[in-house]
C-alpha cells in the first residue's frame, strides 16, 4: 500500500503561513529529496494555486539558484491531484477531483506506485482527522513569526493520534527537519 506523506514548513511558534518566511537552499534540497520518493502530489485548491503555475514555470525557465531549479524540476516531474469544487481548470499534469477526498485517497493508496506527497493545511487537516496520513515531515525554521495561521488550528480529531519520531536532522540554516510516522 502506498503511503501518504505530509510535509510542511513551520516557524518555531507554529506558524505555517507561506508569507511569513521562506527556506534557503537546504530547505529546497530537503523537500526535493522527499519528492523523489513520491509519484503523486495531492493538494487542495488554495495550495495548488500557490504552487502551480509557479513551480512548473520555474522548472521550464531554470531561472533560480541550482537548489531551487532542482526542486522545480522534481515538482514538475510528478503528477498532481487537486481536490476542489470550484477550480475550473488545471495544468496538464493535474487531475481535478470534486468528490469526497477520504474515499479518493483510500483508492489512491491502493494503487501501485511510490509515496503520495501531501501539502497545504486544510486538506491535510481533514485527512489527518480521518487517520489517512502515514508520515509527517515538519521542518521547523529558527524564527518566531508572532502572527499568522497556525498549523491545525481548526482541526477537531475524534481521538488522539500517536506519532513516533524516526528521524531528526539539523539543517545548515538552523532549521530542524523532523520525520514522524503514525503509530497503530
Amino acid at each position: 500500500m502506498r503511503k501518504v506523506v505530509y510535509g510542511i514548513n513551520l516557524t518555531a511558534d507554529g506558524c505555517c503561513e507561506h508569507t511569513k518566511g521562506n527556506g534557503g537552499a537546504d530547505i529546497h534540497v530537503y523537500f526535493t529529496e522527499l519528492l523523489k520518493e513520491a509519484d503523486l502530489i495531492v493538494y487542495g485548491r488554495k495550495t495548488y494555486e500557490l504552487m502551480v503555475p509557479f513551480w512548473p514555470d520555474m522548472a521550464r525557465e531554470q531561472s533560480g539558484p541550482e537548489t531551487v531549479n532542482n526542486f522545480a524540476k522534481a515538482f514538475d516531474a510528478i503528477d498532481r491531484v487537486v481536490f476542489s469544487k470550484t477550480l475550473e481548470s488545471a495544468d496538464d499534469k493535474t487531475k481535478i477531483i470534486r468528490s469526497n477526498p477520504a474515499e479518493e485517497i483510500l483508492k489512491l493508496k491502493q494503487q501501485p506506485g511510490k509515496n503520495i506527497s501531501l501539502g497545504g493545511v486544510d486538506l491535510p487537516s481533514q485527512l489527518i482527522e480521518l487517520g489517512l496520513v502515514d508520515e509527517f515531515h515538519f521542518v521547523i525554521h529558527p524564527y518566531l513569526a508572532g502572527e499568522g495561521r497556525r498549523l491545525f488550528d481548526t482541526m477537531k480529531m475524534p481521538e488522539q493520534q500517536r506519532l513516533q519520531l524516526v528521524e531528526s536532522k539539523v539543517l545548515p540554516s538552523g532549521s530542524v527537519a523532523l520525520k514522524y510516522i503514525k503509530q497503530g
